[in-house]
């Protein structure tokens, strides 16, 4: 990535994660801490993420945006919301969960077209995988949390894409890589 997020921004943008899912729990506007923002804030940069919900070892909801629309601070705030109400995979976030529920949020570097992806690296590389009409992405800390190899790794973006196997080796696909900064709670 062409920026860093500082600790203080780091804690920040968790926080602001968590209030924003406990205010919409509690039927409130959210109520966010200050931070002093310099005019080369990360918080204030275009910027795709992720933001993943963690129950104990399980997954509890995850919802990104690829790409850089909105400032990093604001999409934290708008995908926070969406993993917790959104992700189709699970029901809304409960009242009674809200303190069981860890925040993990991937700040994303743009996108670049995998020209050999044995070239793709576990763990470094996150995958987005756009074929027959259909797409996946698989963020770079899943394969090493699955403990996934590169060719496992290739084949399980085809499966959460919905496609065939090896279908990111087709000529008409579409494979992607972009790295991560990854950091929770």
């Amino acid at each position: 990535m062409d920026f860093i997020i500082t600790e203080e921004e780091r804690i920040f943008l968790l926080a602001a994660a968590r209030e924003t899912i406990a205010a919409k729990l509690d039927k409130r506007n959210p109520v966010f801490a200050s931070i002093r923002r310099n005019p080369d804030s990360s918080l204030l940069k275009p910027c795709g993420a992720f933001v993943t919900l963690h129950k104990g070892k399980d997954l509890r909801g995850c919802i990104g945006r690829m790409g850089a629309v909105l400032p990093l601070e604001e999409t934290i705030k708008q995908m926070a919301k969406e993993a917790a109400f959104g992700d189709p995979r699970f029901p809304p976030l409960g009242k009674d969960e809200i303190q069981s529920v860890k925040i993990e949020i991937s700040a994303l570097s743009p996108m670049e077209i995998c020209e050999d992806p044995l070239s793709v690296k576990v763990g470094v590389h996150g995958l987005y995988l756009v074929y027959m009409g259909r797409s996946g992405v698989l963020l770079p800390q899943v394969p090493v949390e699955q403990g996934w190899n590169l060719d496992e790794y290739l084949e399980y973006i085809c499966i959460k894409a919905g496609v065939p196997p090896k279908s990111w080796n087709k000529p008409e696909a579409s494979l992607s890589v972009f790295t991560a900064l990854v950091f929770g709670e």
